[in-house]
């Protein structure tokens, strides 16, 4: 008799499978604990990602009027110049040279590596061709003639007449460049691609 009333007394009353019933296990507090956790790293994890293939940045002064504005927020690709070199017509974000400023400069990339930039009769000339330049402010007011050096770069303001760039401090070192900027974020008027630009009548010449 007392072996079956104990039988009975252990099929009523069995034993918890991990010991004694938590308050936290009850309501979920392991559980919500961990999500958070899992949550913020990979917020962390994504920050580090975006921040290490992009960068953001301040348009500031009126350096690449009309294409772009004061005040107007950028986004610029890192990874972009990790795959291949910077081309023409490319707007990048750079260092300027010899610590001008800490504010990064943003301008159009001119002239390549072995080109001829020449700046006369209000145009540019790039190995002796004439670009047609649409996106300019208006037709520079000053002369002068690069060769651009391998890994330096030729770069101008499209506010030709009031941008400190190559035509003022000489040409661009490629370490100088920072990355090239692909969108505008701010404000929402302006928000979308940045605009770019090729050259067919360079393409037509090679």
């Amino acid at each position: 008799m007392d072996e079956q009333l104990e039988e009975i007394a252990a099929e009523v009353s069995p034993e918890p499978e991990d010991g004694e019933p938590s308050l936290g296990r009850s309501f979920g507090i392991r559980s919500w604990l961990q999500d958070a956790v899992e949550t913020l790293l990979l917020a962390v994890i994504l920050f580090l990602v975006i921040n290490t293939l992009t960068g953001r940045y301040q348009v500031h002064g009126q350096s690449m009027t009309p294409s772009l504005y004061d005040g107007q927020y950028l986004i610029a690709s890192k990874v972009t110049y990790w795959l291949h070199p910077p081309e023409r017509g490319d707007i990048i974000v750079l260092d300027p040279p010899n610590q001008q400023s800490e504010i990064p400069y943003i301008k159009r990339v001119i002239g390549l590596p072995g080109d001829v930039v020449e700046v006369r009769d209000q145009r540019v000339w790039v190995n002796g061709i004439a670009l047609n330049e649409p996106y300019i402010n208006e037709s520079p007011h000053y002369s002068g003639n690069w060769v651009v050096a391998e890994e330096q770069y030729l770069v101008l303001g499209d506010n030709r007449n009031n941008s400190s760039d190559s035509h003022a401090w000489g040409l661009l070192s490629r370490e100088q460049i920072l990355g090239k900027a692909v969108f505008c974020y701010w404000p929402p008027e302006h928000w979308g691609a940045i605009p770019h630009y090729t050259f067919p009548e360079l393409a037509v010449a090679q």
